[in-house]
């Protein structure tokens, strides 16, 4: 099995969401951070460590945001008052089984190597890191929707690079969730991504397994939450071909933001405007983001249809070489023309070409259409 027939719900994890959906049980250390109960792991009961806040001027039903880190990270603080400042309560959690030290705790989960993630399967799918921190991202929902002043309506998920990858998991998964927004990770990660090679490594019928269970792409159809989804033309990690078939698979509203050449990282990866805009349009009842439609290349132009609410400041084609590895190519980013709800611009000669159109409100929002291929 391929990926990509997840209509059937997963009971690896739909036996447990009745309990995750259930309030944690949970240990403060004081007002802004707190260990919550995991997964039992190799035997024992875990917890998990989790920044927490709520906004200042926030009162009764505030919406709130998850957040989840991606490889090589932690629950970031900085990133809990980010939304907080933005009038959200946010839980920001630890899904290395680290402490607020960055130290393994005693009592902790998996960590976020490779093994775990791809080849500890023969000790049972539930010590499987994807496991243990889908598990922990519910269980954090579920604390978040908890909270006296808390919308349990109003909650999102946004995560960065593996972090992402768990969101795009959550949103097959827990139909709580309002919004989602995964920037870097995505799904189809057997077709192309940069752990082929941890593919390769694994038994026939464990690849399998894992496609199955623990790959966005059996999930995503049962998405049905609006999503945005960034990333940039070059990512290492979760290339263009496969994030597009994870934004296809999603069965829900779907807003692309791809920028060319966006780096890799947490920082990056939380700094779009286009995120907390998108949050704000869904969670807040926000003046909406742009939208574009599917690019279509004739006679040497592409085209896509545009709306905007707000007027369009610029409007961009880019193009690269349909050739080669996604993250080696290079990409150029010339003006289009946005006119009467229609943004063309003039491809050159050179086939085949990868390309797509976007347009950017008066607020620097940047919404992309999805890429195809000029031939």
């Amino acid at each position: 099995m391929d990926g990509g027939d997840g209509m059937e719900r997963d009971s690896l994890f739909a036996s447990r969401l009745p309990e995750w959906r259930e309030t944690p049980e949970v240990e403060w250390r004081d007002e802004s951070s707190l260990y919550y109960a995991g997964e039992p792991y190799g035997g024992r009961d875990t917890r998990v460590f989790a920044y927490f806040g709520l906004p200042t001027n926030g009162g009764d039903n505030t919406p709130g945001m998850v957040l989840v880190h991606g490889g090589g990270g932690t629950a970031f603080p900085q990133w809990v008052r980010m939304w907080n400042e933005r009038g959200y309560a946010a839980l920001a959690m630890d899904l290395s089984g680290r402490g607020p030290d960055g130290e393994r705790l005693s009592d902790g989960g998996p960590g976020q190597g490779h093994e775990q993630k791809f080849h500890a399967m023969d000790a049972g799918l539930r010590e499987m890191w994807t496991y243990h921190a889908v598990a922990a991202v519910v269980r954090g929902l579920s604390l978040l929707a908890a909270q006296a002043t808390v919308d349990a309506l109003r909650i999102g998920v946004t995560g960065i690079s593996w972090g992402g990858y768990v969101t795009c998991m959550l949103a097959g998964i827990d139909a709580r969730i309002a919004a989602a927004i995964p920037v870097y990770g995505c799904g189809f990660l057997h077709h192309n991504s940069c752990w082929l090679e941890e593919f390769v490594r694994l038994p026939p019928e464990h690849r399998e397994t894992w496609i199955r269970h623990f790959d966005p792409s059996s999930h995503l159809p049962r998405a049905a939450m609006p999503m945005l989804w960034v990333n940039g033309t070059n990512d290492f990690a979760y290339p263009p071909d496969s994030y597009q078939k994870s934004y296809r698979a999603a069965t829900g509203p779907t807003t692309l933001c791809v920028k060319v050449g966006m780096a890799h990282g947490h920082e990056p990866g939380w700094a779009p405007a286009e995120i907390g805009l998108f949050a704000d349009q869904h969670l807040l009842g926000g003046e909406p983001l742009p939208t574009i439609g599917r690019t279509e290349v004739s006679d040497g132009w592409a085209f896509a249809r545009y709306s905007s609410g707000r007027g369009i400041a610029t409007a961009g084609v880019h193009y690269a070489s349909d050739a080669g590895v996604w993250h080696e190519r290079a990409w150029t980013s010339k003006p289009a023309e946005a006119r009467d709800g229609v943004v063309r611009a003039a491809l050159p000669p050179e086939r085949p070409l990868v390309t797509y159109l976007t347009v950017e409100d008066d607020r620097g929002a940047t919404i992309s259409a999805e890429h195809v291929t000029a031939g």
